[in-house]
């Protein structure tokens, strides 16, 4: 079996594949302080919690915005399973040209969400990841990376809009009774929810005047359901597009040697 791990910010995704059925997953937070022993008991504790022998992992995917425990992962990795460990870093093979001025800095996660989009909504499509930010990667209708754009996530500019005024507070990201907020609390929720979809809205109208024709748009990422039912613009949720996209650059690694 295959453990894909998707490690972000705020939050690791994980999917164990058997061959290309996801048969498990799991949302995390993540810890960067985490040493390699407590990683890999985590890790092999997670699958066994929920039924899985770990020595049934037969290869490791891994994708990473977070570079100070990408190497501990690798290693854990490494300790794990006998075979393959696929990191999504500069090098990795993934059949997609990254048309950008630096092509190395551009996200594991976004390549990876690139590619699963490509291959399972076809070229053109935009990929709306809902995440620590959101995230807007576009491939062109030759199927080529050609960039996108990256927004403040609604937890994080709701965090800070909360923590620079004395006399506002958390809410949950519910929709409020109406657009007109009776109260502060919903009218923080209604910023916040509206606020987002509108952004959402207006940058993807923007990408999709760029790329011309009928691009397909695809959301993923954690907070993906809470604020697309808000959008007049997304078309699809597709909540394991990352981990999938990580199975498709893993068999392309491995098949390919």
């Amino acid at each position: 079996m295959l453990l894909a791990l998707d490690i972000g910010n705020t939050q690791t995704a994980l999917g164990l594949y058997d061959v290309d059925s996801l048969v498990g997953h799991w949302r995390l937070t993540t810890i960067a302080d985490r040493t390699a022993d407590e990683l890999r008991l985590w890790l092999t504790g997670l699958l066994e919690l929920e039924g899985f022998d770990p020595s049934d992992v037969t290869g490791v995917a891994v994708s990473s915005v977070v570079p100070k425990i990408t190497g501990t992962f690798r290693m854990v990795a490494s300790k794990l399973t006998s075979g393959p460990v696929v990191v999504v870093e500069p090098g990795t093979k993934t059949g997609m040209p990254i048309l950008i001025d630096n092509p190395r800095e551009v996200g594991a996660d976004r390549v990876v969400n690139a590619v699963a989009g490509r291959e399972r909504y076809g070229a053109p499509v935009i990929v709306v990841d809902f995440g620590t930010s959101t995230n807007f990667d576009v491939v062109g209708p030759g199927g080529e990376y050609l960039g996108g754009s990256i927004a403040p996530g609604l937890e994080i500019s709701t965090n800070a809009l909360i923590s620079g005024a004395a006399a506002l507070r958390n809410v949950e990201f519910v929709p409020p009774r109406a657009a007109i907020g009776k109260g502060t609390v919903e009218a923080i929720q209604s910023g916040a929810l509206y606020g987002h979809a509108g952004l959402v809205d207006g940058i993807l109208e923007r990408l999709v005047a760029e790329v011309g024709g009928e691009p397909a748009r695809v959301a993923t990422g954690g907070l993906a359901s809470t604020i697309v039912p808000h959008c007049r613009t997304v078309e699809v949720i597709d909540e394991f597009l990352t981990l999938d996209g990580l199975r498709m650059i893993y068999e392309r690694n491995v098949d390919e040697g």
